[in-house]
């Protein structure tokens, strides 16, 4: 088998928030845990809200994240396959990832092989029963004349007030979706048991929760969350024949 023979999952890093100061002791864990990992990473999985906040300008993009983007291009440019999935933070990305970086960005959850076994791979939000609030916000975030009205606000505008937002309003901060609601009552395991009456899954990998956990949702069939990189700083690893949680430390 080859040395690099193990994927890695992770998800909500929220780099940008509180403060720019905490924010990059954060970076730097990240970064670290990316260092090591290169050593045996078949391929990396970003599970969305790497940012707090990211929206693409035509001509610009939100300033900061030198470091991670560097340390994301780094283990690009070396081989590795890196797979983007938008959160609820860095809806409005679009291209920039692909063109600079070359790595693929969805926007939906997509099935992936590996090693015969089946995924099904993307944030969460938006997913499962319920939630409809954010559901008809989401709608109109992304909406096409939404992003282009947003696009007319100048940079220090637009990016002021989109922070504003994210920290006050709980619809696209997630707060209230920090509190474990029991195996039953987890929406996004009631979203794969759903799926599961149509196809079979091994696994199902999502983020967005902030909360790391591992739930069956089948005879065959389990659940994870990927948790954060605020609080919990767990990824998920699969090594060809198992998927598991971890915690960096």
């Amino acid at each position: 088998m080859s040395d690099k023979q193990k994927i890695y999952f992770a998800s909500d890093q929220h780099f940008g928030i509180p403060d720019i100061a905490s924010s990059k002791v954060r970076e730097k864990k990240f970064m670290s845990w990316l260092d090591e990992i290169k050593t045996d990473a078949k391929a990396i999985f970003l599970l969305g809200d790497l940012f707090d906040f990211w929206f693409e300008y035509k001509t610009v993009v939100p300033k900061g994240f030198v470091r991670v983007l560097g340390k994301i291009a780094e283990l690009r440019d070396s081989g590795i396959p890196i797979y983007f999935f938008v959160g609820n933070h860095d809806l409005w990305m679009i291209n920039y990832f692909e063109t600079e970086l070359g790595i693929p960005v969805y926007h939906q959850p997509k099935e992936f092989e590996f090693s015969g076994k089946q995924f099904l791979i993307g944030h969460g939000d938006g997913l499962g029963p319920g939630d409809k609030g954010y559901k008809r916000m989401k709608k109109v975030f992304s909406h096409p004349l939404s992003k282009w009205f947003y696009r007319w606000l100048h940079p220090d505008i637009g990016v002021k007030l989109a922070q504003y937002l994210s920290t006050k309003n709980k619809l696209i901060s997630g707060d209230e979706d920090v509190v474990f609601l029991g195996e039953e009552n987890e929406w996004l395991a009631q979203y794969a048991k759903r799926k599961l009456e149509q196809k079979h899954y091994d696994y199902f990998l999502f983020g967005h929760r902030h909360l790391p956990m591992e739930i069956k949702v089948g005879d065959n069939s389990t659940y994870i969350n990927t948790g954060d990189w605020i609080s919990h700083f767990t990824y998920a690893v699969f090594d060809g024949e198992e998927l598991a949680l971890k915690t960096y430390k």
